[in-house]
């Protein structure tokens, strides 16, 4: 699950100082093709052409490519999707149908309507209801819905926002995010971006921006790979939720959500700063200006997280952390078992690590 991420614009003209951007080439792409030949797991197919897209993806981006960074990347591969371009997904038809049913019923489309378009024959001959059942991997599934949505009477209309596919690739990358970052994108291409992020360039491509092309301070790769999944700076954010809860009675989730996102209405973390209005010398509506800045690295700069800091370190006699794993349970309908963001960037880290001691 990945949340609503800032653009790339102006952030790449930082630099960073844990999993970092440089600007300044420092290897060669034939130098850094080497060195992921020492990274990449010896079991994989193709490993010249996943070399070649990581390195391309680094040069396209002035990512540096060290050790550390490379590994980042293959870490993110290897525990999304096993180095599979477009992975498949173990009763997916089944799947995507109920996901269709689930969101036509939310938003009060008859069923019989369903049906009758899913009826319809498509480009192949087949109906999509028909198609749909048979898809292995979110690629074909997308491809469907393409067809259908150009295809069939009122598609765009009535089942363009039905797509359930909103993530994909070998990296599993959201395919808003990558449409909202495709300025650079290195490769000529007769599709969509969406359709790029299936194709293996397009997937390492954008998730390998996705993954570090902003700036941190985190004092370990985990909280990177917690972000991946859960958003930028949810680790920070989470952090602040928990120095937040030294200060409240109320116990707050950890999900790095500062404000309530599609809602006029405040969010649990914001009415509890605003409990804070008088020690933090703030009002109501400074402080929902600043706690806006969540996913931006400038939040920091801010007085509400200055502030919250400082009191709760005063609470704590010591400083406490600025970074935690978020406690986020993944909600999806490829998920079939509880599984949390820390699960999940407890395993790349694991991963990250077996790839650096393949390369001493």
């Amino acid at each position: 699950m990945i949340k609503k991420l800032p653009l790339l614009s102006f952030v790449l003209l930082q630099l960073a100082a844990c999993s970092q951007i440089s600007y300044v080439p420092t290897h060669t792409p034939a130098e850094t093709r080497t060195r992921l030949s020492h990274l990449l797991p010896s079991n994989i197919p193709d490993r010249t052409g996943w070399a070649d897209d990581i390195q391309t993806a680094f040069e396209a981006q002035s990512l540096d490519p060290t050790p550390d960074n490379l590994c980042s990347v293959i870490a993110i591969i290897e525990q999304e999707s096993n180095f599979q371009a477009d992975p498949q997904v173990p009763g997916l038809g089944r799947i995507a149908r109920e996901e269709i049913d689930r969101r036509a019923s939310k938003a009060h489309v008859p069923g019989f309507l369903v049906d009758a378009a899913l009826s319809l024959r498509s480009s192949t001959g087949t109906t999509y209801a028909q198609r749909i059942a048979k898809v292995r991997t979110e690629r074909e599934l997308s491809d469907v819905f393409d067809d259908f949505i150009a295809m069939a009477p009122l598609g765009q209309q009535l089942f363009g926002r039905f797509n359930p596919v909103h993530t994909g690739g070998p990296m599993q990358v959201a395919v808003a995010f990558a449409e909202q970052n495709a300025s650079g994108y290195p490769y000529s291409r007769s599709g969509t971006i969406r359709q790029a992020v299936f194709s293996r360039q397009g997937g390492v491509y954008f998730g390998t921006a996705h993954l570090l092309g902003y700036h941190t301070d985190y004092p370990k790769p985990i909280y990177r790979f917690a972000d991946y999944n859960a958003g930028h700076y949810a680790s920070r954010n989470a952090a602040f939720q928990a120095a937040l809860n030294r200060l409240v009675k109320v116990r707050l989730a950890l999900d790095g959500d500062l404000i309530n996102y599609g809602s006029t209405e405040p969010g649990q973390t914001e009415l509890a700063v605003r409990s804070l209005g008088s020690r933090l010398d703030m009002s109501n509506s400074a402080i929902y200006s600043e706690l806006r800045q969540g996913n931006e690295q400038g939040f920091e700069k801010t007085h509400v997280y200055k502030r919250v800091f400082e009191l709760a370190d005063q609470v704590a006699r010591q400083t406490v952390p600025r970074a935690i794993l978020p406690g986020i349970t993944l909600e999806s309908p490829k998920i079939t078992r509880h599984l949390t963001t820390a699960w999940f960037a407890q395993r790349v880290d694991e991963r990250r690590a077996r790839c650096m001691a393949r390369g001493q």
